[in-house]
């Protein structure tokens, strides 16, 4: 148990690093081609989500929509996730401290509307899970390619990619904990919503 759960971690870890560098493109292309060009950036984004699936790594709102597919157990599987997200979204933030995730973050802070911020979590996990769910079944990645820009220029918030923002400004308050909490249980709801929609409303 011991073993599953170190494994666990550390294909969080390598998730949140890759989360990290998605979020390093992302900043890197605003700062090079400016906000018209923001759509590149998001598109870029996906190389996180990309390497995630690709090599089979534990990322938590890709993982999360899978509860109740799962043993109860599942969910301390998703906490060691969690935790293993931030840890390699640190390690990639502190390295590359970025001038623009400082204004993006205090523009979140500002703005922190607990149910506004609830549901942008909810629509990017209902995303994320129509990506992870999509290479499950088909394995292939035009869905991490949709939508992963789809939920940058939308505006929805994705919680480890968060953890990167908040760890590049340096910005570890409590403000940025419960706005981060905020965001992982919106990933959640948004997550299991069409998994548990897919298993009761419909005849197979």
């Amino acid at each position: 148990m011991v073993d599953h759960y170190l494994k666990c971690l550390v294909r969080a870890i390598l998730a949140g690093i890759a989360i990290g560098i998605g979020g390093c493109v992302f900043i890197g292309t605003m700062d090079a081609c400016g906000s018209s060009m923001r759509w590149v950036g998001a598109f870029l984004f996906a190389v996180g989500l990309f390497t995630v699936f690709s090599f089979r790594l534990d990322l938590y709102t890709g993982k999360v929509g899978y509860l109740f597919d799962n043993r109860p157990s599942f969910a301390v599987d998703l906490l060691v996730i969690i935790l293993g997200n931030f840890i390699g979204c640190a390690i990639v933030g502190f390295a590359m401290p970025l001038d623009t995730a400082v204004a993006i973050c205090q523009l979140k802070l500002d703005d922190f509307d607990v149910f506004k911020v609830l549901m942008k979590g909810v629509f990017c996990g209902m995303l994320m899970f129509i990506a992870a769910d999509c290479y499950k079944q088909f394995k292939h990645h035009i869905a991490t390619f949709v939508c992963v820009p789809v939920f940058i220029l939308a505006g929805f918030e994705h919680s480890i990619a968060d953890m990167f923002y908040f760890c590049s400004a340096n910005i570890l308050t409590f403000d940025a904990l419960v706005f981060i909490i905020v965001v992982i249980i919106g990933n959640a709801i948004g997550g299991v919503a069409i998994p548990l929609c897919r298993k009761y409303l419909y005849e197979e």
